[in-house]
C-alpha cells in the first residue's frame, strides 16, 4: 500500500510540471487583441476586421471525425468591438476564406462550428481559396497525419493602402502566410502566397521563417529555445517536407 501511495504522490507532484512544460506555440502579441477559443487562438485587429494570425495545434485527432459543416458563419461573441459579419462578404467577389480550415477540425461538431466564427475568416479570391490555398491546407493535413502533431500559424498580409468590403470595411489582404512547426523533427517551413489564382506548385511559395517574419512583422514560436529558434528560422529545407 505504501508503494502505491508513493507512486500516486509522485504523479501528483509531477503533473503541474508537465502542464507548465506544455509548448506555447503562440506568436508574440504585437498587434491586435488575443482571443482564445477552445481549439485555436487568434489576434484580432479591429482596423482590419479580421485576425492578424490564427494559431492552432493540428494532430491526428483533429483531422478525423464526421462533423458536418454548418450552414452559415457567425459573428464572434468574444470580439467585444464586434467582428465582421456574414453579409460583409455578400456579393463582394470574395470568398469567406477560412484561416483555420474547417476540414482540420472534424473531431467534434463544436470544433467544426468554431471554425465558422467570422474572426477566423478573411477575404480570399475564389480561385485562390478553392485552388492553391485549398491545396496547401490539404498538404498540411497530410503532414499532420504523417508526423502526428504540428503547430500552425496562419493569416493575412495587409499593407496600406488596402481596399475593403462590406459595411464593416473588412480589409482585403494582398497575400497570405502559413508557418508550420514540426516538434517531432524540430523543423519548420513557411509559405507566402499572393491572394490570386495560381497554377504554380506549393514549393514555389516556400520561404524561410526569417523572411516570413520580416514580411509579416510577426515573431513566430518565440517560446522555442533561442538556439533552436535561430536554427529553424534561417532554414526551410524543402526536401525535408516534400
Amino acid at each position: 500500500m505504501k508503494k502505491y501511495i508513493f507512486i500516486w504522490t509522485l504523479i501528483l507532484s509531477v503533473a503541474p510540471i508537465l502542464v507548465k512544460a506544455q509548448f506555447n506555440y503562440l506568436p508574440k502579441l504585437t498587434k491586435g487583441k488575443l482571443i482564445k477559443h477552445q481549439n485555436y487562438s487568434l489576434s484580432y485587429v479591429e482596423e482590419w476586421e479580421q485576425a492578424a494570425w490564427v494559431a492552432y495545434e493540428l494532430n491526428t485527432s483533429t483531422i478525423k471525425g464526421n462533423a458536418k459543416r454548418p450552414s452559415s458563419f457567425k459573428a464572434d461573441p468574444m470580439i467585444t468591438t464586434g467582428s465582421a459579419l456574414h453579409k460583409d462578404y455578400t456579393k463582394s467577389g470574395y470568398d469567406r476564406g477560412h484561416l483555420l480550415p474547417a476540414a482540420s477540425m472534424k473531431m467534434t461538431q463544436d470544433a467544426m462550428k468554431e471554425t465558422f466564427l467570422m474572426s477566423n475568416i478573411s477575404p480570399q479570391k475564389p480561385y485562390f481559396n478553392r485552388g492553391i490555398w485549398k491545396k496547401l491546407e490539404g498538404k498540411v493535413r497530410t503532414w499532420a497525419g504523417k508526423y502526428k502533431k504540428l503547430y500552425v500559424v496562419t493569416g493575412p498580409i495587409i499593407k496600406k493602402p488596402y481596399r475593403t468590403i462590406g459595411a464593416n470595411k473588412v480589409a482585403i489582404p494582398q497575400k497570405f502566410f502559413k508557418v508550420i512547426y514540426n516538434p517531432y523533427k524540430k523543423q519548420a517551413i513557411a509559405f507566402i502566397l499572393d491572394n490570386k489564382k495560381s497554377d504554380q506548385t506549393l514549393k514555389t511559395y516556400v520561404t524561410s521563417i526569417d523572411q516570413a517574419e520580416k514580411i509579416t512583422g510577426i515573431d513566430f514560436f518565440p517560446a522555442l529555445p533561442d538556439q533552436l529558434e535561430n536554427k529553424i528560422e534561417k532554414n526551410s529545407k524543402i526536401s525535408e517536407w516534400f
